[in-house]
C-alpha cells in the first residue's frame, strides 16, 4: 500500500518522505516543483512503463526512447482544467498501432486511474499534536 508522510514547519513548502526518499513540493513553485508540476510529472512517469507494456502488448515491441512532454491548463482559479501529451518514441510505428498503444498505456496507467472526479481523500484530524 503507498504511503507518504507531508511534513511543513512553516510557509507553502512541505517534505515529503516516500519510503526512503525525501520529496521536497512548493505550493508556491519557489524552493520547488509546485503541486501540480509534481502531480504532472507523476502522470508523465507512469504512463512511461505504461506505454512500454502497451507497445509489447499491442504489437509494437520495444518503443526505444520515450518522451513525454506534459502541459497543464489552468482554469480561472489557477486549478488543473486539462493535460496534454506530447509523445515521442523511437521505434517507428504505423498510426492504428501507434493509436492501439496509446489507448493501451491509458487503460495500465495507475496515475490515470486516480485522477477522477470520485476519488476524494477520507480524513481525520488531531489538533495540538505538536
Amino acid at each position: 500500500m503507498p504511503e507518504v508522510t507531508t511534513t511543513s514547519e512553516e510557509g507553502y513548502s512541505a517534505e515529503n518522505d516516500i519510503r526512503d526518499f525525501s520529496v521536497t513540493i512548493d505550493a508556491t513553485g519557489e524552493d520547488a516543483p509546485d503541486t501540480l508540476e509534481t502531480l504532472l510529472a507523476a502522470y508523465g512517469s507512469c504512463y512511461v512503463p505504461a506505454l512500454r507494456v502497451g507497445g509489447e502488448q499491442r504489437g509494437a515491441g520495444d518503443l526505444g526512447t520515450i518522451e513525454i512532454d506534459v502541459t497543464g491548463d489552468l482554469n480561472d482559479d489557477d486549478k488543473l482544467e486539462a493535460v496534454a501529451f506530447d509523445i515521442k518514441w523511437e521505434t517507428e510505428t504505423d498510426d492504428e498501432t501507434a493509436q492501439d498503444v496509446i489507448d493501451r498505456a491509458f487503460e495500465l496507467c495507475k496515475v490515470h486511474d486516480a485522477v477522477k472526479a470520485d476519488l476524494h481523500a477520507d480524513t481525520t484530524v488531531e489538533t495540538g499534536a505538536f
